[in-house]
């Protein structure tokens, strides 16, 4: 019997156990990874080959008693950001070399939902969930049988795997570097402070401010940041360097300076090494995450806990780089 032998229809693992004269639950224990005899598997395998059969992934895992799907979900803040698509990329990679589909929906920063999105997943029986957290409460991702792992920010009110970036070390290190240079007028761009990596930025921002002033303006986007830009540098004791905490912002910023034609008189440092920031005049310098790195850290966790992990919640902080170039360099004016 071969493929043409079926009129058409597409191969079953029946077929499969008939051609290779094996039982058709041994051929099951073989598709689904386990172990057998060296001579059953080449059988097995030739059968396979033969008749094109293709594991029905939907319809076999939803027959086992903990109905997994081979899939799991994702939530973030925004697929469409290129540090979060990057962030699923790594995940992406983990789980494809499990066999595992990933399902990713955006939260927009928006609580109501980040419930929705959840729900939704955990109903299409997914094997584990990671999120990106986007409101003050995650109490509500407690279901007691969906593990859970969190990235880029930690869950509150519940106990979970979390991977992080540095980011208060991240800007100790993008702040201590423009007061190396002789700043000591140095501002701040964020978005909302209620978001945990902004939160963080600042407070490394202030950490090593010390004694100095500080310029912070909050709250914005990368539609707004510039009319924020254009604040700071008509107050009469002006920022002579910025420090943008956010991608999005870092790129607004850029485009804001450049506007105001203030690109090679006013220092800056942006967060995340964006599209092209070495290659603008003057090159720009950041502080770069490793996106593709804490995905990949994130999905590890979640699928130790799908295999069986059943220990205490882990925490994996995942270095951040100041990453020099030409905008930082440039002199305080007088």
């Amino acid at each position: 019997m071969g493929a043409a032998g079926l009129d058409g229809r597409r191969p079953t693992m029946k077929d499969v156990a008939t051609l290779a004269n094996v039982s058709l639950s041994t051929v099951s224990r073989f598709v689904n990874g386990e172990p057998g005899r060296p001579e059953l598997v080449a059988r097995i395998q030739q059968a396979i080959d033969l008749l094109g059969y293709q594991r029905d992934l939907t319809a076999s895992t939803l027959r086992r008693s903990d109905r997994a799907s081979a899939s799991i979900g994702v939530v973030v803040a925004d697929v469409g950001n290129p540090f979060f698509a990057a962030v699923l990329r790594g995940i992406e990679e983990v789980a494809r070399a499990r066999g595992s589909l990933t399902v990713a929906a955006s939260s927009d920063e928006d609580p109501a939902r980040e419930r929705e999105l959840a729900a939704a997943l955990v109903a299409r029986r997914i094997d584990g969930l990671i999120v990106v957290p986007a409101g003050d409460d995650s109490a509500h991702l407690r279901t007691g049988r969906v593990p859970l792992s969190f990235v880029d920010r930690p869950p509150r009110y519940l106990d979970g795997d979390t991977v992080l970036s540095d980011n208060a070390g991240g800007a100790v290190l993008a702040t201590r570097h423009l007061i190396e240079r002789g700043h000591t007028r140095i501002g701040f761009l964020g978005v909302q402070e209620r978001i945990y990596t902004c939160a963080e930025r600042l407070r490394g921002y202030r950490s090593a401010l010390g004694a100095l002033p500080a310029f912070v303006r909050l709250g914005l986007d990368q539609g707004v940041v510039a009319s924020a830009v254009a604040d700071l540098l008509a107050l009469p004791e002006s920022p002579t360097a910025l420090i943008a905490s956010q991608n999005l912002l870092t790129i607004g910023t850029i485009h804001a300076l450049r506007r105001l034609g203030q690109q090679h008189r006013i220092a800056f440092v942006g967060f995340d090494d964006v599209p092209l920031a070495d290659a603008l005049d003057p090159s720009v310098t950041v502080v770069a995450q490793q996106p593709v790195l804490l995905g990949r850290r994130a999905a590890e966790l979640l699928f130790e806990r799908i295999e069986g992990y059943g220990g205490p919640s882990r925490s994996i902080t995942v270095d951040t780089v100041l990453i020099e170039r030409a905008s930082s360099d440039i002199p305080p004016v007088s």
